[in-house]
């Protein structure tokens, strides 16, 4: 029985040690070394309709083999924090495997050490609310290594907002005011009826 239990105690601290050499990357412990910007028209931006063009790269004021290791580049589309309030399904968390703030992809591709361009189209699906980018490098086992985003520290500046899609098209609209003039007219068309019916029997 004591050895099925040690057995047991091994397993779980070896499971432990595992999470916390493989599983647990905090945001916090990352370098922020790609540089990342993205431009849009002026505006309230609309899903479905509007493009961003995102820019990023190496920042050349590191030395030499600083993206060594880099191998793969996740761009993503993230709520700025005045979208997260009361919102707990947005939520940041420094343990990386539980942080909400980045749930949209915008391209994930190989690592090259040349500055990239995309003009990537608002996904339908997303939600209105306000923005930034932000852009991983990670490494040959896909573990985030280093970061950029087109925002600062705080996640203040170079913020945009998106417009989600109503549902709503035109010929709905159209469809809608036909239906209403039809009520009107059918509930005039009514009470005509019903008053000369009330006249013909009142002779």
């Amino acid at each position: 029985m004591a050895a099925r239990v040690l057995v047991l105690a091994s397993i779980l601290i070896f499971s432990c040690f595992a999470e916390t050499c493989y599983g647990v990357i905090s945001f916090s412990s990352l370098q922020r070394t790609l540089v990342v910007t993205a431009s849009h028209r002026q505006g309230l931006l609309k899903a479905g309709e509007d493009k961003i063009t995102v820019r990023w790269g190496l920042n050349q004021s590191f030395p030499a083999g600083t993206d060594s290791s880099y191998k793969t580049i996740k761009v993503q589309l993230c709520y700025a924090p005045i979208s997260q309030v009361d919102r707990a399904w947005r939520k940041t968390e420094d343990h990386l495997n539980k942080d909400k703030t980045c749930q949209f992809k915008i391209v994930k591709k190989p690592y090259t050490n040349v500055n990239e361009t995309l003009e990537w189209t608002i996904e339908r699906d997303v939600p209105t609310a306000t923005f930034f980018i932000r852009a991983y490098a990670l490494d040959s086992d896909d573990h985030e290594v280093a970061y950029g985003q087109n925002t600062d520290a705080e996640k203040k500046t170079n913020l945009f907002e998106i417009q989600a899609i109503t549902g709503r098209h035109v010929s709905l609209d159209i469809a809608s005011v036909c239906f209403s003039a039809f009520s009107v007219v059918s509930l005039m068309g009514f009470f005509f009826m019903e008053k000369r019916k009330a006249r013909k029997s009142q002779q």
